[in-house]
């Protein structure tokens, strides 16, 4: 889902509410366990995009559903409902999780590997990131066959290509030069 302006200022703000209260750490797992809740399920999703629903049922049902959300999570929904803007949530907890990771100097290394890493692999990974990035770097693995083997890491705007379709490209060109 394409973060919003809105999404980011909503994230904003209850970042802050939640550093002053200092409880980020507890609404981050919250807005990601909200984030990784509406994209998995259909259901959820279709219910909060849908316009026909009043936001009253929608504030109800999701105070149901996160029950054990922190209460400055909760604030938002109800600011949600105030602003008739539940559609935004998932693009909100995203976008909140971005601003939380880089306030705390965490940074994502998407790393994309033919076959799920093991250790040997998330070993090689890590220090290839360390030159890269002087940060503490979070690991997304996505697996992708067709790269055959090795990785791709991303980091930001950098890219690493160390994967055999890469190399077999390249010497293919080299070949045919």
């Amino acid at each position: 889902m394409a973060s919003t302006r809105a999404a980011i200022r909503y994230a904003k703000a209850i970042l802050d509410i939640a550093d002053s209260k200092r409880v980020a750490d507890k609404v981050s797992r919250d807005m990601t366990l909200i984030a990784n809740t509406i994209s998995s399920n259909s259901e959820l999703n279709t219910f909060i995009q849908s316009p026909t629903i009043r936001v009253e049922v929608k504030e109800k049902a999701l105070l149901e559903v996160f029950a054990q959300a922190n209460s400055v999570t909760k604030s938002l929904f109800h600011l949600l409902f105030e602003n008739k803007r539940f559609e935004i949530l998932e693009s909100i907890a995203i976008e909140f999780n971005k601003l939380f990771d880089t306030k705390n100097g965490v940074e994502i290394a998407k790393v994309t590997t033919a076959i799920p890493m093991d250790a040997a692999l998330e070993a090689k990974v890590l220090a290839k990131i360390a030159t890269f990035s002087n940060k503490k770097i979070t690991i997304q693995n996505s697996v992708d066959p067709s790269i055959i083997g090795g990785f791709i890491l991303k980091i930001g705007d950098n890219q690493y290509n160390a994967s055999v379709a890469n190399r077999l490209q390249t010497l293919r060109r080299e070949l045919s030069n």
